[in-house]
């Protein structure tokens, strides 16, 4: 008896795991799938409560194309982090392998500083940081949405994990052999730093795909409005459309999904592999 009790509590536990699953799953994709059907809906019916359109429309996606510049939103917002995310992999990359490898004073004292900018909010340095571009001369320009947000700790923190528990071994025979540490980093370490430069690059880009508050202070130039302000415009003070935020919302998370769903075995992989458990 004591004997079927147990070999019952495997398939028991892992039941419960998978119907927990599933319902933390189906929490998750229903906001999703309500943005996705009422999107269809009219202004009228949107509000309905229902989770399927009683009345289906396409014309909100029509209003969304041909009655604002929506196109050129998401060039802006593609543009700027594509630009931020190849900058940023290449910069974080450098210095993650710099401070994994190089020996140099004071290495362990900079990684704890970059380190602790983790602790710090968008909103405390948002004044300091729109002061500063300010006097740059970088508002109201490409310049200015992608500058300040090159920089990112949690990326050199991930990639120096990643160089931490790479094989000294081949770096050394290949220093043996007459390589600098450039000639090192270039032609090995990045291309077998493929799979976290995979997952960072999707990190990198669905942020910034989904940055807000830095290009609402930076940028009042319709011609370099980003895609989350372009939504934003169909709010107004004492109205919002929300057939159209919604239809809008989802041309923008088609992309993001898509993207997600090409690389998530990379972000698994580099989870996996950088050290974090």
């Amino acid at each position: 008896m004591t004997a079927k009790a147990t070999a019952k509590k495997p398939v028991s536990s892992r039941t419960a795991f998978t119907a927990l699953a599933v319902l933390v799953s189906l929490v998750s994709v229903f906001p999703v799938f309500w943005m996705v059907t009422s999107a269809f809906k009219t202004r009228a019916t949107v509000n309905d409560g229902n989770p399927l359109p009683t009345d289906f429309t396409i014309q909100n996606f029509v209003y969304v194309f041909t009655e604002v510049p929506f196109v050129r939103y998401l060039w802006n917002s593609f543009f700027v982090a594509a630009v931020i995310t190849v900058v940023a992999l290449l910069f974080h990359s450098m210095a993650a392998y710099a401070l994994a490898r190089l020996r140099f004073p004071g290495r362990e004292v900079v990684f704890t500083l970059i380190f602790s900018t983790l602790l710090i909010t968008a909103p405390v340095v948002l004044i300091p940081l729109f002061l500063v571009a300010r006097e740059l001369n970088l508002l109201n320009s490409y310049a200015g949405l992608i500058i300040p947000a090159i920089f990112n700790a949690f990326g050199i923190f991930l990639l120096r994990q990643f160089y931490l528990g790479f094989p000294r071994e081949i770096e050394e025979a290949a220093i043996v052999d007459g390589c600098g540490h450039w000639r090192v980093y270039w032609n090995i370490v990045l291309p077998m730093s493929k799979p976290v430069l995979s997952a960072l690059a999707v990190f990198f880009f669905l942020a910034n795909w989904n940055a807000f508050i830095w290009p609402l202070v930076a940028v009042n130039d319709p011609d370099l409005t980003l895609v989350q302000l372009g939504i934003s415009s169909f709010m107004t003070e004492y109205n919002s459309n929300w057939n159209y935020i919604l239809a809008a919302a989802t041309i923008a998370a088609l992309p993001m999904l898509a993207l997600f769903f090409a690389f998530q075995r990379q972000i698994v992989e580099s989870i996996k592999t950088s050290g974090i458990k």
